[in-house]
């Protein structure tokens, strides 16, 4: 063999090791882009700056920030409409997905790939809109070896508390043989994965949302196997109505829960983790003697690590290769503040998801 075989033969063999390149560090500087909001006179600012690494809050864990996604609660964030930001100055951004810079923490190296949903980020501890982020190490979980960070994000935190919910329907016993399960808020981000999960399991699904008109189609493409109009389910409720539903995902809370409350089957199963209509439920104990019925609540910020990680892991083995290719918008962090009123202002359908 020639020289020039051997060297051939051997760049060959090394490039076929590494069929991923290894991790680089595109950010080796310790200034980065990020969206802060800060407060005037009681008014929310939201503007791009330059930070340095110095500022970002404690952590075990510093990232190099690949996608971050704009929800309806980070929207309420940056306009100012809603009170979700607790201290200022913050980084929005309940969730995002990178690489691992800097880790203190044996469970994570430089290189690894994470996500992060939850735990208050973007409201008391910066979050994902910015080039660069320090965690809790307990706060991440393995990005799934099957998932981007693009799909990461458009299943975000919203897909990770449907999957947690659906998990919850699941442990009460309820099957698809048991009956219809209902789903509040439905074109929402939770609902609507919600309704993609159940549909993969079999379930008989009943989509609730206010505009029919324009997200029926999108539902019944989902899997939903009828719609209803939330304005149904916004009408008083009797303590106890008519026997319709085996489980529901409720994402909406306050009169709706109470309605749906009202017409579970005996036996029937809640997993309720939204708060949209307000934290008030005029309910009586009826629904809950008389007729068994179990109200779950799932809250995805603390849920533990085993538990999310699991769920992770079914949302990758049930979600269809069609998830991926519904509506989803990417913007950049310039155009993050005129995406975050239009979400606000129910104007964008499908997902949003930030690249950094």
């Amino acid at each position: 063999m020639t020289m020039f075989h051997f060297i051939h033969s051997y760049i060959k063999a090394t490039l076929c090791t590494y069929s991923t390149p290894p991790f680089i560090n595109t950010r080796s500087t310790p200034m980065f882009k990020a969206l802060v909001l800060d407060q005037e006179e009681k008014k929310t600012i939201a503007g791009i700056r330059q930070v340095d690494e110095s500022e970002l809050p404690e952590g075990d864990v510093l990232i190099d920030v690949d996608y971050s996604s704009l929800n309806y609660k980070d929207g309420l964030a940056i306009t100012g409409k809603g009170r979700i930001v607790r201290q200022f100055p913050m980084v929005p951004g309940i969730d995002l997905t990178g690489r691992v810079l800097e880790s203190s923490d044996d469970r994570y190296q430089v290189g690894d790939a994470v996500v992060l949903t939850g735990w208050g980020v973007g409201e008391g501890h910066w979050g994902g809109m910015a080039e660069k982020a320090r965690l809790n190490a307990d706060w991440l979980v393995p990005l799934p070896e099957n998932l981007d960070g693009k799909q990461a994000m458009m299943i975000g935190t919203a897909g990770l508390t449907s999957m947690l919910c659906v998990q919850a329907l699941i442990d009460a016993g309820v099957t698809p043989e048991s009956g219809e399960v209902v789903v509040t808020g439905a074109s929402g981000g939770v609902g609507s994965v919600a309704v993609t999960l159940l549909a993969q399991l079999g379930y008989q699904v009943a989509a609730v949302t206010g505009r029919s008109e324009v997200n029926g189609p999108l539902l019944k493409k989902l899997g939903a196997s009828r719609i209803i109009e939330r304005s149904e389910f916004e009408e008083p409720a009797r303590p106890l109505e008519k026997q319709l539903w085996a489980g529901a995902v409720d994402t909406v809370g306050s009169k709706v829960l109470t309605k749906v409350l009202a017409q579970m089957d005996y036996n029937g199963a809640v997993a309720a983790c939204g708060l949209a209509g307000g934290f008030d439920l005029p309910t009586t104990v009826m629904p809950f003697i008389l007729r068994n019925v179990r109200l779950q609540g799932v809250d995805s910020v603390s849920c533990p690590f085993e538990k999310r990680q699991q769920a992770w892991k079914k949302l990758t083995e049930l979600l269809p290769a069609s998830y991926y290719q519904q509506a989803c918008r990417e913007v950049s962090l310039e155009e993050v503040a005129e995406c975050a009123e239009d979400i606000t202002n129910g104007q964008i359908t499908g997902r949003v998801v930030i690249k950094l």
